[in-house]
């Protein structure tokens, strides 16, 4: 399957944190003939396993790239059939307004998100931005009829498709981040041209957007050697600074920061640069807000590094990004594996 069609299909499937089932076959499906065994674990991520070559001390190298998107949930409908909304994940209620919504009830339901005409607005009313208890959903029907087919705490997503735009640049709603489980699986089709020691563990991740949940208890399970998340970056757009951002079409960016292990990603960059092979600098002090947060922190510490597709738009329902970045990361995650063996990984996982 080509890495375009395979995002196009995650990217307009539903997956809001918690409520990922749904696109499990897909990953599962992708995954199938590029791996030797797939689990679902308790708490829904989907744990793919390639085989090292065959050597008496297994090294164990994670991937991880979350499959869960933001989202609404639908908190009360009122007298007039209203549905009133509040988030999952991150979301920024000024990026709601006008948008076409699904209610996924005992059917799927289609409303509009609609705002009040700037005819009837003071301008004091204008220059302010709306909160979330502020919107509500039109799905143009009574609440005795509503109420037949929603209930409070059914999920809502943002009505979008997937568009292709010019010079292998993409646009849709949940890049962030299965763009990174594509990249998993480009790196996994990769893995079938390289001799590789380590077994390999592609992990898409749950819950993500509510607190790092799945790579918590999946990294805890595996205990791998070495963790890397993959997820997206700050796209560079005009109105950003140039230090807060990675450029799409330059590679992904390749994380510096407290959280970051520094031999690996030295490593990393040599890998890079040895096989010419496109990247950034992404500078991270603080907390990565990525699973690779709760990579580090597991047990007695897993050194980890963590790797950014630029993506414009974060956390709205056109995010974009080049699908060269994800070629290219793909096959640097690929190199970087065939790389380690048991005679340098003692040497790569000291300060």
């Amino acid at each position: 399957m080509e890495s375009k069609e395979l995002l196009k299909k995650l990217c307009e499937g539903i997956g809001v944190s918690a409520y990922e089932d749904s696109i499990f076959n897909h990953i599962t499906e992708a995954f199938q003939n590029l791996t030797d065994e797939i689990q679902i674990d308790n708490l829904g991520n989907i744990v793919a396993k390639r085989n090292g070559q065959e050597n008496t001390n297994k090294i164990k190298i994670m991937l991880a790239a979350h499959m869960d998107e933001i989202g609404l949930m639908v908190k009360d409908i009122d007298e007039n059939g209203f549905v009133k909304v509040t988030s999952i994940g991150g979301i920024d209620p000024r990026t709601l307004l006008a948008q076409e919504i699904i209610i996924h009830g005992k059917q799927d339901v289609f409303g509009v998100i609609g705002a009040k005409p700037p005819h009837l607005s003071d301008q004091s009313e204008r220059s302010k931005a709306f909160k979330m208890e502020d919107l509500t959903i039109d799905i143009g029907l009574t609440k005795e009829d509503a109420e037949k087919i929603i209930e409070i705490g059914d999920i809502i997503t943002i009505k979008r498709d997937f568009i292709e735009l010019k010079n292998n640049v993409v646009a849709g709603k949940a890049l962030d981040d299965r763009a990174g489980i594509v990249t998993m699986y480009e790196c996994a089709k990769e893995l079938l041209k390289l001799k590789h020691e380590a077994d390999v563990y592609f992990v898409s991740t749950v819950q993500e957007e509510v607190g790092v949940r799945g790579a918590t208890t999946s990294t805890f399970k595996i205990d791998p050697d070495i963790g890397i998340a993959i997820d997206v970056g700050f796209g560079a757009t005009p109105e950003l600074p140039e230090e807060d951002v990675i450029s799409m079409g330059k590679g992904a960016g390749i994380t510096l920061g407290g959280n970051i292990h520094p031999t690996l990603r030295k490593h990393l960059i040599e890998i890079a640069n040895e096989y010419n092979i496109s990247f950034q600098h992404e500078i991270t002090p603080g907390l990565t807000g990525t699973d690779g947060r709760a990579m580090i922190i597991t047990k007695c510490g897993i050194p980890t590094l963590v790797i950014s597709l630029p993506l414009r738009y974060m956390h709205t329902s056109v995010e974009t990004i080049d699908m060269n970045d994800v070629k290219t990361c793909a096959q640097l995650l690929a190199r970087f594996i065939a790389s380690i063996s048991s005679d340098n990984l003692e040497g790569l996982l000291c300060y």
